[in-house]
């Protein structure tokens, strides 16, 4: 009998939770629906989401007949899209639903994505409660100020992972906060404030500084970073 968490492996949702959505097809761990992202100057590009019963969630973007781009987070098909404000994927990325575009927040479909979210946030706190990853700086390529990333979200942790390894980043890359490049950089005083559970001022300590965990690393990246973790988590 499969459980409704998705503990068994298999992906379960309800015959109204899925009603008329476009494209479903059902694999063993996940089920595919048809879903798009909008850009005002490019137009919707169209992909198909899988929805895995361990949280993960994958899209092969197909907006041209050549594209290449598969296995793409929500937020990183949000950015290939062309979408001129992508700041939550959450409400720009849809599927279609009795015809109508449907934003993903408001469906069924993040279920397990918000479980293994939540289950994440709560075996990787410190004592207190708090996460334990430290908010991070990036410099930015066009003005070089350091603008910083807050890292208490399995979506924030990606945002400033994409961010670090992106060599040409700047402020207009930013997917919240609407910062530019003429915004002023934190003062050097406040940038000592990381948001460490055991001291204000700490300038790293394991209550704040995480070396790896499934918050702040992704098994659809490709860096060696996260490709080592997962092949260690595995063994």
């Amino acid at each position: 009998m499969e459980n409704d968490d998705g503990r068994d492996g298999a992906v379960v949702f309800s015959g109204e939770e899925l009603d008329e959505i476009s494209g479903l097809k059902r694999g063993g761990d996940y089920i595919e629906v048809t879903c798009g992202c909008t850009s005002h100057r490019y137009g919707d590009a169209v992909g198909t989401l899988r929805v895995f019963a361990g949280g993960d969630l994958e899209i092969n973007c197909e907006c041209t007949p050549g594209c290449q781009e598969d296995k793409l987070t929500p937020a990183a098909f949000e950015k290939h899209s062309g979408r001129e404000t992508a700041r939550k994927w959450k409400s720009n990325v849809w599927v279609i639903a009795k015809g109508e575009k449907v934003p993903l927040s408001k469906t069924a479909l993040l279920k397990y994505y918000n479980q293994a979210s939540k289950n994440a946030k709560s075996s990787n706190k410190s004592q207190n409660g708090r996460p334990c990853h430290r908010d991070e700086f990036v410099r930015c390529t066009r003005c070089n100020k350091e603008r910083r990333f807050r890292l208490r979200t399995k979506e924030e942790c990606r945002i400033h992972h994409d961010a670090f390894a992106d060599i040409n980043w700047k402020c207009a890359d930013l997917p919240y906060d609407k910062i530019t490049c003429d915004n002023e950089e934190e003062r050097a005083s406040r940038k000592v404030y990381r948001g460490c559970s055991r001291s204000p001022t700490c300038k790293g300590c394991t209550s704040c500084v995480c070396f790896g965990c499934d918050i702040c690393r992704f098994s659809d990246c490709n860096c060696q970073t996260c490709i080592d973790f997962t092949r260690n988590a595995e063994t």
